[in-house]
């Protein structure tokens, strides 16, 4: 069983916190990062008929004898539950003795606010990261963006993609009809495609609407349910006082390359390496490192893009703590001089020699002119050094 980086901040935060919340997409480990993080918790499964009935006609019998505490999985299923885990950790006044699964983020889920304000701890799960799977020399990049990151593609001889296509049915049939109530259900398809022709680009909600045939409205409402199902990540620009017109809409990300790969019809690294969205792949799968090296320690990512409006991009900024460390994506192995064009423009900017980094699609590491060279898998190094 491939250990999880998050289990360990999740005990630690439980010794503060009455509930902890564990949400993420389907299928990227909550329940057994919950199983191996709290052995001896008593679990429960919305999922299963049974339970949810239980749960809905006699809610207090969930919390009975549990001396070492419980699990209760997929907690959307029941929203109504949260008051009585509200009245049961009040009336406990212990911490951690609650543990909740979601697979909907929970800023769209307005029970979780009202019910448990101030009570939970919310950590987000997403798939694997590179290096929780510990990827060899001579695995490629090309064969991990296509393949994704998602544990039951690790766990088991499952084909990538009959694993994605069922995704996809499961995501429309269950999570979208749960959610919201899509009447244009083709159209939503196409849109979803149609983002993932997108990944790595700055959103564009016009062309989007012209493309689908739907109005902005819908536009903007689908692209909240793919944020609140974990589909996607809107990456939102910097800004900052510098006395330049910077670009005001965000970047659209998916949060797993397979998924992005799959709805594009890559099926292997040979279609991508001449796939006009190859760099737009590698960034994606290197934004979804960075976020899942944040999420893992319970934060929120402190992270941007850059672009001015005449055309100078730094792919990714992070900017915490009243500094910024700029980051360049590149998924070419050659480092080139031409790498360095946009942070040092913003280095002028700043005027100053601001540290960076630089991500490329090979395995290496060191440092030229200020800069932390990592190679693909390696991106969590160049983050801990922050």
């Amino acid at each position: 069983m491939i250990q999880r980086n998050m289990g360990k901040v999740l005990v630690e935060a439980a010794s503060g916190f009455p509930v902890i919340t564990i949400t993420g997409p389907r299928q990227s480990g909550k329940t057994t990062l919950a199983k191996m993080a709290f052995p001896a918790y008593k679990y429960y499964n919305l999922e299963n008929p049974e339970t949810l009935q239980q749960a809905a006609s006699d809610p207090r019998s969930l919390f009975k004898r549990i001396d070492a505490g419980i699990i209760i999985d997929e907690i959307q299923k029941l929203p109504e539950l949260l008051s009585w885990v509200q009245v049961y950790v009040d009336e406990y006044q212990g911490n951690g003795k609650v543990i909740l699964t979601g697979s909907n983020q929970f800023e769209y889920f307005t029970g979780l606010g009202q019910s448990l304000a101030g009570r939970t701890a919310i950590f987000k799960l997403l798939p694997f990261c590179c290096n929780e799977l510990n990827f060899s020399s001579e695995v490629s990049w090309e064969s991990v963006a296509v393949k994704g990151f998602y544990p039951r593609l690790y766990n088991s001889k499952i084909d990538t993609q009959l694993f994605y296509s069922s995704y996809v049915m499961t995501y429309l049939e269950r999570d979208i009809r749960s959610l919201m109530r899509i009447i244009h259900l083709r159209e939503f398809e196409k849109f979803v495609a149609l983002c993932a022709g997108r990944t790595g680009q700055i959103l564009n909600i016009n062309a989007l609407s012209v493309d689908c045939g739907v109005d902005h409205k819908t536009i903007q409402s689908w692209l909240s349910l793919l944020e609140a199902s974990f589909i996607i990540y809107l990456m939102k620009p910097f800004h900052s006082n510098i006395n330049k017109r910077l670009i005001k809409s965000p970047k659209l990300y998916f949060y797993d390359s397979g998924l992005a790969c799959y709805l594009l019809g890559i099926r292997n690294e040979k279609d991508l390496e001449n796939h006009p969205l190859r760099g737009e792949i590698f960034e994606t799968m290197i934004i979804g490192e960075t976020l899942k090296y944040f999420y893992n320690l319970g934060h929120i990512p402190p992270i941007n893009y850059f672009r001015d409006a005449v055309g100078h991009e730094v792919d990714l900024i992070i900017n915490q703590s009243n500094t910024i460390f700029p980051i360049e994506i590149k998924s070419g192995s050659t480092i080139q001089k031409a790498f360095w064009k946009n942070i040092n423009y913003l280095r002028h900017l700043f005027n100053q020699d601001l540290p960076a980094g630089l991500v490329i699609g090979d395995e290496r590491s060191e440092k030229q002119q200020n800069t932390s060279i990592t190679g693909w898998n390696q991106v969590s190094s160049i983050l801990q050094e922050l």
